[in-house]
């Protein structure tokens, strides 16, 4: 007669432990891929000035500003422009305790220029495009189209990750420039015909409040958020395993990591403005 063992579980501490490790691991292993393939995709950027042999086409960057911003411009400006509405609905009984309801376009000019434009039209990128990249790359990946392009001396970084990186940064700095100019306008039709705000003063105030500074500190924002959601949609795409449900979490991943790190770039990038006096 054999004697049963129990194998017994790791005290909480000890399980609380081994999760922290094991959690943060993950997210440097994670960061540090994204880092790998900036490196990779940087090295064929400045390749592509220095020598003629190593352009990655511009026909192809093209094809992907063409998929990626061009086709995302009516959805970034539908949300932009109800973000507008919402935001000088939502302050202006605020400001009119206080007889300021013309305020109203001075609040949305730099809130929507400063931080909601690049934020909101990365975040409807982000699901339009990025999943789409990825799930793309991935089924590439499962039907071995990557490995055959690797086996005639092709470089997949060179060929599909620079143009589609390049596109979503480029995309995304015009489309938060759209953006921006639909939030405002928006939100000054609602100002005049729905809060009763002079058009002129509505016009003067935003053109008061608004300095070159507020729409530079946004672009810098929609260049790095559009070139870390490219960086992750590809990552995410080029590691698919496990077949058509591996195509799946790939797309999964992208919209979530992507939106997190496009959160907390956006937070480094506010409190390194506000250190600097930007604000």
């Amino acid at each position: 007669m054999g004697a049963e063992t129990t194998q017994a579980k790791p005290a909480l501490p000890i399980r609380l432990i081994d999760w922290y490790w094991t959690t943060w691991s993950d997210v440097f292993a994670l960061v540090g891929a994204w880092a790998a393939l900036l490196h990779q995709v940087s090295v064929w950027v400045i390749r592509s000035f220095v020598q003629r042999r190593a352009r990655f086409g511009a026909q192809a960057l093209a094809e992907q500003i063409v998929r990626v911003g061009t086709r995302s411009i009516g959805i970034v400006l539908l949300v932009s422009g109800c973000i507008g509405i919402i935001l000088a609905l939502q302050t202006a009984p605020s400001l009119s305790d206080f007889g300021q309801t013309d305020k109203v376009a001075n609040l949305v000019g730099v809130a929507v220029t400063r931080e909601l434009g690049p934020l909101i039209a990365a975040i409807v990128l982000t699901g339009f495009a990025g999943a789409s990249i990825a799930a793309e790359l991935g089924t590439m990946k499962v039907g071995e189209e990557i490995e055959a392009l690797e086996a005639m001396a092709l470089n997949p970084i060179r060929f599909l990750v620079v143009p589609r990186v390049i596109a979503t940064a480029l995309s995304l700095l015009v489309l938060s420039v759209f953006a921006d100019i639909c939030s405002i306008v928006m939100g000054g039709v609602v100002g005049v015909l729905v809060l009763d705000i002079p058009y002129e003063t509505y016009k003067l105030n935003t053109i008061n409040q608004l300095r070159p500074v507020d729409f530079n500190t946004g672009l810098i924002k929609a260049l790095v958020f559009g070139t870390l959601l490219g960086l992750i949609a590809c990552s995410n795409g080029l590691r698919v395993t496990g077949g058509a449900a591996g195509v799946g979490r790939a797309t999964t991943n992208t919209v979530v990591q992507t939106t997190v790190a496009i959160v907390i770039c956006d937070l480094l990038f506010s409190s390194l403005f506000y250190s600097l006096g930007l604000n």
